[in-house]
């Protein structure tokens, strides 16, 4: 559905089509993450995700949306736990790699296989190990809810996506 109303105040037009609304998103900064897990044969699966965020802290839990049209979405839907990495700066490559359909996205031997057998990448800004606790529907996305059981915490400061690039936050920018 698409809503149309009269120019804003800075000239832009606005509405609701799918378009205009990723437009909007885009212009929301938000870390960068990927999300792995280990099948039941063993193999390994991962995405990319924007849509991440801790949602309670007693008991410690995340959640993070996935793509129902995703290739890995089968293997999350079935699994028991997995893992959340929030990317650093120098990994743009990885994101992009997560985000592609059909790409080996577990190439250039950055990862080690985890406690649980799950891909990790432990030089990522942190490393959320979860226990799946609960699913919902999210319209073209599944919500996974995770209960963090283990994290590990690197000081290297954290990728940044906006509007579709990707950005650094150091300290020294902070104010």
């Amino acid at each position: 559905m698409t809503r149309t109303v009269p120019d804003g105040p800075s000239g832009l037009r606005t509405d609701t089509s799918a378009t205009r609304f990723r437009e909007a998103m885009a212009s929301f900064p938000s870390g960068v993450t990927i999300v792995t897990t280990a099948d039941w044969e063993g193999r390994w699966w991962g995405f990319t995700a924007t849509s991440f965020c801790a949602l309670s802290l007693e008991p410690p839990l995340v959640l993070v949306c996935l793509a129902k049209d995703a290739q890995c979405h089968s293997a999350f839907e079935r699994a028991d736990s997995w893992v959340v990495h929030v990317l650093g700066a120098e990994h743009a490559d990885v994101a992009l790699r997560f985000a592609t359909k059909g790409a080996d996205k577990f190439s250039g031997g950055r990862f080690r296989e985890g406690s649980r057998s799950h891909p990790l990448l432990p030089e990522a800004a942190a490393v959320l190990e979860c226990d799946t606790f609960d699913r919902y529907d999210g319209g073209d996305h599944t919500i996974l809810v995770g209960r963090v059981h283990d994290t590990l915490l690197n000081r290297i400061d954290p990728a940044v996506y906006f509007r579709r690039g990707f950005h650094t936050v150091s300290k020294e920018e902070q104010t």
